[in-house]
């Protein structure tokens, strides 16, 4: 899952996106990335239940990864006084 938490989400998103997490939960992997800290996800889920439940299923058995730095993206990209 690609960039959770880029867009807002509604409750009714919310509410699929806790039953997907449910039911990949204990029976296989999930690959998620965000920009979002976990604090926050309360109020990008619009609900801190849903969200703590939603982060305990994610979280167990979890392997987290912080990535730091300038983007990948911007590699080579020219700044407005040309630079690189």
């Amino acid at each position: 899952l690609d960039e959770l938490g880029y867009m807002d989400l509604t409750k009714d998103s919310a509410t699929l996106f806790f039953q997907l997490v449910s039911r990949r939960y204990e029976r296989g992997s999930i690959i998620l990335n965000t920009n979002r800290p976990f604090e926050e996800w309360g109020s990008l889920f619009k609900d801190n239940i849903i969200a703590t439940a939603i982060l305990d299923r994610l979280l167990h058995h979890s392997h987290v990864f912080y990535i730091t730095g300038k983007s990948y993206r911007l590699k080579g990209h020219n700044s407005r006084s040309g630079e690189k």
